[in-house]
């Protein structure tokens, strides 16, 4: 009898047997002439003439199980991390979830209207306005203009865009950007809201500000939130539930303390190379005008540091236009995402278009403490005032600080308390 006024939970996502497979290669010429030439040199035994330069031909048919057996029920008015390595599976199943793409087997049933937010701007049309966007987003969801007119105060007053809000938002800074489209997500009438990474690019009031507002629209409106971050602090700020992914399969379901403990189980520090030219950047337009392609610690096996031992990284990277004079900094967090600190910003020169151009710096951690530690790297065109973001790759780089004599602060909000010395360039080899 007692059982019968215990309230039960209203499931809002079921997903069983969720799998997605891809194939590796090049798909299609783009032409009908194209794929006849490439299937009669594969009859032949021939090389393929239309496979890329530099496109390793023997991973072509090959398949790849980005998920593999997703079994997971969401409630109404839950708020779910979602959290794993970089290629677990979080973007992928963000992009079924939103009907972006298709999964190869199971099934998934959405109970209400999904905003997602997968990359910044997402849903929004460069040529038109941000006032424009907004009806635009809110007829996608079904919504009538004066649903939307009821909703648009709020909309601009939260973006804190509205001396741009008829400005075509081609014209926005990656900021205003991500200001504008997590305003919009966050207001219009959808009953599941679907975050990946976004709130990155925003600055650190601005983030503090949307975690806020995810919290609201959880708790007191009972919409439910699902939130991929690589920063386990706001993970913890926000969530109440937490499920950890490993190659494509849920490994964890559960408290969020224990998911953190179990994702930093699953981090690797020994990881020295990393191929940088397909990730996803944290800013729109990011890699296009400079794109990098690859960041390695040379001189090691692991990533894995004393606290005397200088740490030599080297990045290789391209332009598509002539720059006088680029910016690079680091940006320090802690294994748990929490802030600790950046570096002073270095020119590393001068570029020109047509030319592959190869970086080497030194990174001097006595400053840390012992312990697990990744840093971003951004880099940026002009000064901290008026930098204008050009690459910043998704990736965690991550290393590993051993025989410290320091202890660890407890870090307060924001950069940390450390304002570090630039990093000091080396000549090219």
């Amino acid at each position: 009898m007692d059982n019968m006024n215990i309230p039960q939970r209203e499931p809002v996502i079921q997903v069983k047997g969720l799998k997605k497979q891809y194939k590796l290669g090049q798909i299609g010429g783009g032409t009908l002439t194209a794929d006849l030439q490439s299937w009669w040199a594969r009859v032949r035994g021939k090389e393929d003439p239309n496979t890329i330069i530099g496109t390793d031909s023997r991973l072509f048919g090959q398949t790849f199980m980005a998920l593999n057996g997703l079994d997971l029920t969401v409630y109404k008015g839950e708020a779910l991390g979602i959290i794993g390595r970089n290629g677990a599976g979080k973007s992928t199943f963000l992009k079924i979830l939103s009907r972006i793409t298709a999964p190869t087997e199971g099934s998934i049933k959405i109970k209400g209207r999904v905003a997602s937010m997968l990359e910044v701007g997402t849903g929004f049309n460069q040529e038109m306005t941000g006032r424009e966007n907004i009806y635009m987003n809110g007829a996608i969801l079904g919504m009538t203009k004066a649903e939307v007119d009821a909703k648009l105060d709020q909309i601009i007053e939260f973006s804190e865009c509205g001396d741009f809000i008829d400005t075509p938002v081609k014209r926005y800074s990656s900021g205003m950007f991500v200001k504008l489209a997590f305003a919009v997500a966050a207001h219009l009438d959808s009953e599941i809201m679907v975050m990946d990474e976004v709130l990155a690019v925003g600055d650190m009031k601005f983030q503090q500000k949307c975690l806020g507002k995810m919290s609201d629209v959880a708790g007191q409106e009972g919409r439910t939130v699902l939130y991929v971050s690589h920063n386990m602090s706001t993970i913890r700020q926000l969530c109440t539930r937490c499920v950890v992914l490993d190659q494509g399969r849920i490994i964890f379901d559960g408290d969020v303390e224990q998911a953190i403990a179990i994702y930093m189980d699953t981090t690797d520090v020994n990881l020295v190379h990393y191929d940088l030219e397909h990730v996803n950047r944290m800013n729109v337009g990011g890699g296009k005008r400079l794109r990098l392609q690859s960041l390695d610690f040379l001189g090691k096996e692991s990533s894995v540091f004393s606290d005397t031992e200088l740490i030599k990284i080297q990045i290789k990277w391209a332009v598509s236009e002539p720059f006088s004079g680029i910016n690079l900094k680091m940006n320090l967090h802690f294994r748990d995402g929490s802030p600790v600190g950046i570096t002073h910003p270095v020119d590393i020169g001068a570029a020109q278009p047509g030319k592959t151009y190869t970086t080497t710096f030194t990174f001097d951690p006595s400053l840390l403490g012992e312990g697990q530690y990744y840093f971003y790297l951004d880099i940026f065109d002009g000064d901290l005032v008026r930098a204008v973001c050009l690459d910043k790759p998704v990736t965690e780089f991550r290393f590993e600080v051993t025989s410290g004599n320091l202890s660890m602060p407890e870090w307060s909000a924001g950069w940390g308390r450390i304002h570090f010395p630039g990093v000091k360039l080396l000549e090219e080899e």
